[in-house]
Order: structure tokens, then C-alpha cells, then sequence
């Protein structure tokens, strides 16, 4: 066939398309009509008139399937040469108005015997089914109308449906010869029942390039997919052990399967099988025997729009990934509750708490020794002996929340409020001096520690734009900062108003009125074990 025949034939073929569409609406009300009144009929005991009304509703159905099979009128059953169109338009027309002029007939002599109805929705039925069938048979000639030249006609109401082909033709382009090239390949699951089937679809995707395995029932489909990766399943409907559909629902049930498209192909016909399908989740639905061009076709996109999914989901996961990590980093800054607080919008973070535990902490002669060793030795250290401090805080609900150098900073009662916040600070104090030792140990260096803590209000918010800190302020952390100046080492310093709260389970030991800057004398305390 030479291109010109072939485009000839297509736009034969878009043309029957057009008409079968606007045939579609009038022959669709007509068998509406037809099976209502016939079911009225059956219902109401009226057998002197099921006669003519079988004749209607068969000649309806006769209509509707003329008109449905318009687009298969292009396949010829010889070879013989089409006939010119006037010639089609007749035989269209004729094959057409047989049923139409029935329809009429056998409604027109109802109609005679209206008087006779004692249904009125039944009269009414019977005038539309007339109006329908007269209106239909008056504008036929119109409808299949095709002998004229659609490149060269212009835009009236009687011609708008041969713009319509033009511009389709035109839309379409150049019909292609060749069948359409592999354009992505991947691991295909071929699944049916019949083994002729499973080893031309084997032979034709392998051909192909694709990576081929094949199974003969649903069973063997769903353990085929637990032991291996696949990027598209061809499955058959119709299977002796577990149907198609049963495996393609069980597939979208599975979080790792759900994401694996799925092409149907079955032998049955019925538009209710391909709709279930696609609604269960198959990406297609082909009919047998199908066509090796449009399964080809069909076949890379599908292939297609995995490739893109899949790096979707990549993309997604390394968001995920990427999230997680600032994540993780953030909460080595900031509380987990601001962090909360400033991902709903919050600019300010400024909170008053009251009765909070702030501790100081200083390392004894850090300085002088860190001078004598090389500098990535002192900041291992210094990793290794606060990771271990940062590790009890969060065991015991304590907020850390700086490190200056050698020295690190504690709280507990804040953000969050703490069931015994004097308690857990003062465990965090005799945590840390046995992880000193234990860190100590494991380097070999004779370093000592300064604490102090003291009770009270404190204010506590976020300062800064860039390497924003979450700090705390007031009375209470300057005191605190004092009594860690004014300790010994390996000596927890506290002041009165935190001793006063750990009398019973902590010993203490009086140290005195000391003289402590900007506060004047106070009485303070050693925390020791009991």
C-alpha cells in the first residue's frame, strides 16, 4: 500500500469515527426509549403489545450495533478496491435507515393503539422513541455525508464535522510505516496460562532487548515477584489457580509490588473488565489477540513513566534523607520544642521559667595542659568527654545547652518541665565526674572538674540570624557561674536555695559564707554521694 492510499484509508477511517460519534447520542436514546417501553409492557401484563415491541427493541439493538461496528468498516473482506464514496454514503445510508425505518413503522402503529394504553409514562416513551427516529431518519443524509473533498471545505453548520476529520488528519500527521522503536527497556513478568501465548510474548519482548520471565498462574506470578525486581507485568485475566485481577489487587495491596505497572491482556471483550482493572491500579488493558505494534507502543510507556516514578522516589528518599540529617543537626542546637515552635511560624522565642537547675561545669588546667599535646589530640578529648556528657543529659532529661572551650552548661526544668529538675542536676553533676575519670582512663591525662549550680528563674529564648543559639539568662545563671568559679576540683558547689531542695537523697557538706561577687555573701554547699 503507498503512503497516499494509506493516509487515504485513515482518513476514511477518522471520518466513520466522526459519524459514529455523532450517531452515538440519537441511536443511544432510541435503544433507551425501546428497552423502557418494554419493560413497562412486560410489567404491566400487555401481551397484545410485546409483538410490535420486540420488533422495536430488536431493531434498536440492530441500530446500535450498526453504528457501534462503524469503525471496523474500514477492514475489507477482500481485496476488491473500496467503492467510490457516493457509492459508500448509499450503502451506509440504506444499511442505516432499515432499522430506522422499523423503528418508525412498528411505533407508528403503537401509536394508533395509544388510546388503548392505560400508561401514561408508556404514551410519553412511545412519543419521544417517535420524535427520535423521525428527527434521526431527517438528518441522516446530513450525518453520512463524506463525498466531499474535507481539505477543501469550509466552515458551515451542515460541514462542521468534515473540519472536524480535516483537523484531526492535520493534528495526526503522516501515518507511519515502520513499527514504533524500543525506546527503554527493562525486566518483564509475561503471566498466562497458555504456554503458546507465554513463549510468543517471551520470543517478542526478548527480541526487544527486555529481560524476559514467564509463569503460568497467579501463584507462580506472586512468588516470582517475592524472589525477583521487575519493572512491568503482563498478566493474563483469565487463569485456572488465582485470576489476573485477584494478583493485580494483591499486587497494589503490597508496599514493595504497588509501584510495578501492570498491563492486562485477555481475551474477554467486555468494557466492565478493563474498567475493574484500571480502577484496582493496571496501568493498561489489551484484548486478544493484541496487537504486537500497539503492545510495543504501550509497553515503553509504561516503561517510560516507571523510569520517572522511580527517580521520583529516589529524589524523595534523598529529601527524606537530607531532612533527616538537618534534623538531627538542629537538635544539637536547638530543643526539640523550639525546633517545633519555629516550624509553626514563630519568630520570637522568649519564655520565663521558673524554678529551674542551672549547672556550670569547668575543666581544671585544661589550658596549660592542652598546650603540651598536639591539637588533635586536645579536641578528641574534648569530643570524646562531652559526647559522654551530652549522652547523660538526655538520659536524665537535662537540656544542654552550651559549650565555651573547656567549659559546658546545663540546665534542667527547661524547655520542657521536669518532674524533679534539683534532682536530675544534681545527678547530672556526679554523672559527670565519674565520666571524667572514665575518660580520663582512656587518655591517660590527669585533667579535674569545677561545678557549680545554683536554683531559681530564669529567661530563656533564641539570640542571633546566623549560628542562632537557644541561651538562658537572668540572676540564676549568673549565680551558678560564680559558684563554679568559686568550687574545688572534683567538687560540686551549690547554693542554699538548691541544698535546701536535695536535703534526703544527696549529702551535703556546709562550705561556708563565702564572698561572692555581685551577690555579697551567700551560704554554700558541697554535693556529695551519701
Amino acid at each position: 500500500m503507498s503512503i497516499i492510499d494509506s493516509d487515504s484509508a485513515r482518513a476514511w477511517r477518522i471520518q466513520l469515527a466522526q459519524f459514529r460519534q455523532e450517531l452515538l447520542s440519537p441511536v443511544n436514546a432510541l435503544l433507551g426509549y425501546a428497552e423502557m417501553m418494554h419493560e413497562e409492557a412486560s410489567r404491566n401484563g400487555r401481551p397484545d403489545m410485546l409483538s410490535d415491541m420486540n420488533h422495536i427493541l430488536g431493531a434498536a439493538r440492530d441500530l446500535a450495533g450498526k453504528v457501534d461496528r462503524l469503525v471496523d468498516c474500514d477492514r475489507p473482506k477482500s481485496k476488491s478496491p473500496r467503492p467510490a464514496p457516493a457509492t459508500q454514503e448509499q450503502e451506509l445510508r440504506h444499511e442505516l435507515r432499515t432499522p430506522l425505518n422499523a423503528i418508525k413503522g412498528y411505533a407508528e402503529m403503537l401509536r394508533e393503539d395509544a388510546a388503548d394504553f392505560s400508561s401514561d409514562s408508556l404514551r410519553a416513551d412511545l412519543d419521544c422513541l417517535l420524535v427520535a427516529a423521525t428527527d434521526l431518519l431527517l438528518r441522516l443524509d446530513r450525518i453520512v455525508r463524506f463525498s466531499v473533498d474535507v481539505e477543501e471545505t469550509s466552515v458551515t453548520s451542515d460541514q462542521t464535522g468534515a473540519v472536524i476529520v480535516s483537523d484531526l488528519i492535520r493534528s495526526l500527521g503522516p501515518v507511519r510505516q515502520d513499527p514504533p522503536a524500543v525506546t527503554e527497556t527493562g525486566s518483564i513478568l509475561v503471566v498466562d496460562d497458555i504456554e503458546a501465548n507465554r513463549d510468543l510474548l517471551s520470543r517478542r519482548l526478548t527480541r526487544d532487548g527486555h529481560r524476559v520471565a514467564s509463569v503460568a498462574g497467579g501463584q507462580q506470578a506472586l512468588q516470582a515477584l517475592a524472589d525477583d525486581e521487575f519493572d512491568l507485568v503482563l498478566l493474563d485475566l483469565m487463569m485456572p489457580d488465582i485470576n489476573g485481577f485477584d494478583v493485580l489487587v494483591r499486587m497494589k495491596a503490597n508496599e514493595r509490588l504497588r509501584r510495578i505497572p501492570v498491563i492486562m491482556i485477555t481475551a474477554l471483550a467486555e468494557t466492565e473488565s478493563a474498567v475493574r482493572c484500571i480502577e484496582a491500579g493496571a496501568e493498561d488493558y489489551l484484548p486478544k489477540p493484541f496487537d504486537p505494534i500497539l503492545l510495543r507502543a504501550r509497553i515503553n510507556a509504561c516503561l517510560h513513566k516507571k523510569r520517572w516514578r522511580d527517580r521520583e522516589q529516589n529524589y524523595l528518599r534523598r529529601i527524606e534523607d537530607e531532612t533527616a540529617k538537618f534534623e538531627r543537626l538542629l537538635l544539637t542546637i536547638l530543643p526539640r520544642q523550639v525546633i517545633g515552635r519555629l516550624n509553626q511560624g514563630e519568630a520570637m522565642i522568649a519564655d520565663r521559667f521558673e524554678g529551674v537547675s542551672v549547672l556550670f561545669a569547668d575543666l581544671v588546667g585544661f589550658t596549660e595542659h592542652s598546650a603540651r599535646v598536639p591539637p588533635a589530640a586536645m579536641v578528641e578529648y574534648l569530643n570524646r568527654l562531652f559526647s559522654e556528657f551530652d549522652a547523660l543529659a538526655r538520659e536524665l532529661g537535662v537540656e544542654k545547652i552550651k559549650t565555651i572551650g573547656d567549659a559546658y552548661m546545663a540546665v534542667a526544668g527547661l524547655p520542657d518541665p521536669h518532674p524533679d529538675p534539683f534532682a536530675a542536676i544534681a545527678k547530672m553533676a556526679l554523672g559527670m565526674i565519674d565520666r571524667l575519670d572514665r575518660v580520663n582512663g582512656h587518655f591517660g591525662w590527669p585533667l579535674q572538674i569545677r561545678i557549680g549550680i545554683h536554683s531559681g528563674p530564669v529567661v530563656a529564648g533564641i539570640i542571633g540570624t546566623n549560628r542562632f543559639i537557644y541561651d538562658v539568662w537572668g540572676d540564676t545563671v549568673n549565680v551558678a557561674s560564680r559558684l563554679e568559679i568559686y568550687s574545688l576540683p572534683n567538687r560540686i558547689h551549690v547554693s542554699q536555695d538548691t541544698a535546701r531542695r536535695l536535703v534526703g537523697p544527696f549529702a551535703l557538706e556546709p562550705r561556708g559564707s563565702i564572698d561572692v561577687k555581685g551577690k555579697g555573701k551567700l551560704e554554700t554547699f558541697f554535693l556529695s554521694r551519701i
